[in-house]
């Protein structure tokens, strides 16, 4: 069947709907667990060469005092030195 061959007078062909949405709370494309508020998580940040906190909070946030929120939403995945993050780790910015 051709692109357009539903146009065509062959009966009641109508083309096919598209899938729904999956219900929130399900799994994404990839099969991880899919958040049912994604603002509330916040933003997902990847560390790059020569970042601090301070410069991540002063893009995303406009204010490098600010890198406090984002130690404390990654204390998991930084660890207990704020000063010691390393390229590659993937750290969450709150929604402030």
């Amino acid at each position: 069947m051709g692109l357009f061959d539903f146009l065509s007078d062959k009966g009641e062909q109508k083309p096919v709907e598209p899938a729904a949405k999956p219900a929130a709370g399900g799994t994404d494309f990839f099969g991880n667990a899919a958040n049912a508020n994604p603002a509330a998580a916040g933003d997902s940040y990847t560390v790059v060469s020569g970042d601090s906190l301070s410069k991540i909070a002063k893009h995303h946030y406009g204010d490098a005092a600010k890198w406090h929120q984002i130690y404390e939403a990654n204390k998991a995945t930084i660890g207990s030195n704020p000063d010691h993050i390393e390229v590659g780790q993937v750290l969450t910015l709150p929604s402030l």
